[in-house]
Order: structure tokens, then C-alpha cells, then sequence
């Protein structure tokens, strides 16, 4: 590194405390572990955002024992901009401890004009790798994933890309995002054949979606030795006190409403999550605290996905590895104020 950005460098001393409160769960029947929480870099890292607040995320996860940082080619927004920015806090803070640090990235959804910058090609996958390691500066990632089902490109072929960006050194590992029981599990006897480390399903899962119980995946992931890392644990937000009284102006909501929008913000829905806050008082915890810990509760989930907007965020949620205990009568609660 250059001698003009040392003075950026976040240097730890020789008793580094950094890993002892954070638990590490193994993927799959890999021999890789991940944080119990992992920060995910979707919102609040792109091109409309506060760089200095973007470091100063990453710096506060990593200083808490957060070692994995996910991303994909095209968050942002604009594309790529997730990537551009975490290669620029890669250079100032993180060079030096690239060793302790999982990251990953994703390609899949749209990210370029015309009939190659979507889906599972192996053109497609290819020229996204070489992208995404350029805009981070980086050699590899730990994993790569094929973001998206696509049934329209033969699952061979979109897998023997996976297989060679692994034996191209490219990537350590690979994994699948927002695939289900059935693309999983050719996909697994696709990559056995390959003999490409395949290690981790991205699926969504929180108290309010539980899809990953109804297909069957999360069983099945259990089952094949493949690891499961959960996205939107929140439910976008709502899985918080940030909606009981009304909408901020500062929500993501008010300042992006791709994903979530007022309108699933309904009295029946608040009256849920009034009811959830109840039980995590009763907890001791915060109900996103309660949250992430009832994705983490049982072993076939080995991390959660936070995103965050600031740094404080970051340090309510990563305590919870440490509660993620249920009694069954409070799983019954959460139930049936779930599911009705």
C-alpha cells in the first residue's frame, strides 16, 4: 500500500478481542465458518450515499467480529457502485487483514444493456466476475453466487461457469441465491460431479416469510450439507419499532421504496408487530434483536444478513448469536401472531 494511505489503515494491537463475542457457525459440511451476523452492503452503499458513514459501517462490523461482507455486481444504486465503494474502503482500511475477511458477490440479475448483462450464461457470469473483482480490487472472493434462478439457460452450463471461476481462482467457493428445492438440488448433483465447492443457498427468511420451510429448501440444504445464510431477517424494516408510529422521514421507505412500500405498512400489520415487540421485551430484547434471533434458532441457518444505515445499527444486532434460544411457548406466540 501507499505510504500517503497508511494513516487510513485501522491498525489492532496485539491482544485483539475483535473475535470473542462474535459466534461462527460452519457452512454446510464445508470447512468454512461464517459470523452469526454478516453485513450485507445492498442499501446504504452506493453511489447516493455517505462514504464516509459506508467506512465507518464496515469498520464498526469488522471491529465486532464481523467478518463477512456480501455484496452482488449490481447493488447500488447505480450498478456496481456497492462494489466501487467497498474496493475503496478494501485500499484504506482493510488490505492488511484481507486474510480474516469473507467476501462475496453475485451475479445473476440484470447489470449491463443488452442480451448479456442477465441470467446464468456463461458469458455472462464470466465478464461479471472479472468486473466485480476489478471494482474491489481484489484477486478472488471467498464466494460466488449465481443470484437468481434462470430457466431459460441449461443449469449445466450455468454451473460449469461457477466450476471454472473456481478453477481459475477466481473464487474459493460457490453458492446459489433465491433458488429453490428443486434448482438446488440439481444444482448440488451438477457441482459433485464438477467437484466445485458448493456450500450456500441466499435465501430470504424471516418470521414474516417463511417460504424456505414451505418448498422444502431448508430441509433439504440440512440434509445435502449445504449451508443456508438468510437475507431480509427484518422483513425489510418492519421487523423493528422504526414503523409503530408511523413512517420516517429517514426509513427506507421515505428514501427508497423499490423493495417496500407504504402500503404494506397496514393497521393488520402493525398490530403484528406491536404484538412481536411485546414478546421481546419480555425477551430483554429489542424486536429486531428478536428477530435475527429467531432466523438463527435452530442449525440449519449458520448466518443472518444485516443492512444497516449507521454504525449504531450494527452494534444492537450483534449480540444476538447470544439469545437465540426459544421456549416453545414463545415459538407458539410468535406463531400464531404470524400466521394468522
Amino acid at each position: 500500500m501507499k505510504q500517503k494511505d497508511r494513516s487510513s489503515l485501522h491498525v489492532y494491537q496485539a491482544v485483539d478481542t475483535r473475535y470473542e463475542t462474535m459466534q461462527y457457525n460452519r457452512v454446510g459440511k464445508s470447512g468454512l465458518k461464517f459470523p452469526a451476523v454478516s453485513l450485507g452492503l445492498w442499501h446504504n452503499f452506493g453511489s447516493k450515499d455517505c462514504y464516509d458513514n459506508m467506512k465507518a459501517m464496515c469498520m464498526t462490523a469488522f471491529d465486532h467480529g464481523i467478518t463477512q461482507f456480501d455484496l452482488a455486481n449490481n447493488y447500488g444504486p447505480v450498478y456496481g457502485s456497492a462494489e466501487t465503494n467497498f474496493g475503496k474502503i478494501m485500499e484504506e482500511c482493510f488490505r492488511p487483514y484481507l486474510d480474516e475477511m469473507l467476501i462475496t458477490t453475485k451475479a445473476g440479475y440484470d447489470m449491463w444493456n443488452g442480451p448479456y448483462g442477465d441470467g446464468g450464461s456463461r458469458k455472462y457470469l464470466m465478464a461479471s466476475i472479472d468486473q466485480s473483482l476489478k471494482r474491489m480490487k481484489l484477486d478472488y472472493v471467498d464466494i460466488f453466487y449465481h443470484h437468481r434462478m434462470d430457466r431459460e439457460t441449461p443449469l449445466e452450463e450455468t454451473m460449469q461457469a461457477l466450476a471454472d471461476i473456481v478453477r481459475a481462482g477466481k473464487a474459493l467457493y460457490v453458492g446459489v441465491s433465491n433458488y429453490d428445492r428443486e434448482y438446488t438440488k440439481k444444482a448440488s448433483e451438477i457441482l459433485k460431479e464438477l467437484h466445485c465447492p458448493f456450500i450456500v443457498n441466499q435465501r430470504r427468511y424471516s418470521m414474516f416469510d417463511r417460504q424456505i420451510e414451505e418448498d422444502g429448501v431448508k430441509a433439504f440444504c440440512k440434509q445435502d450439507g449445504i449451508g443456508i445464510i438468510a437475507f431480509s431477517p427484518l422483513a425489510q424494516g418492519m421487523l423493528t419499532d422504526k414503523y409503530l408510529n408511523g413512517i420516517p422521514a429517514d426509513s427506507r421507505i421515505a428514501r427508497d421504496d423499490r423493495f417496500l412500500h407504504a402500503s404494506d405498512i397496514t393497521a393488520e400489520r402493525i398490530a403484528k408487530i406491536r404484538a412481536l415487540d411485546q414478546i421481546a421485551k419480555e425477551r430483554g430484547q429489542t424486536l429486531a434483536q428478536m428477530a435475527l434471533s429467531w432466523v438463527l434458532k435452530d442449525d440449519e441457518v449458520c448466518s443472518v444478513l444485516i443492512g444497516a444505515s449507521k454504525p449504531s445499527q450494527i452494534l444492537e444486532n450483534i449480540s444476538v448469536a447470544e439469545q437465540a434460544s426459544f421456549s416453545e411457548e414463545e415459538l407458539k406466540r410468535i406463531d400464531e401472531i404470524c400466521m394468522k
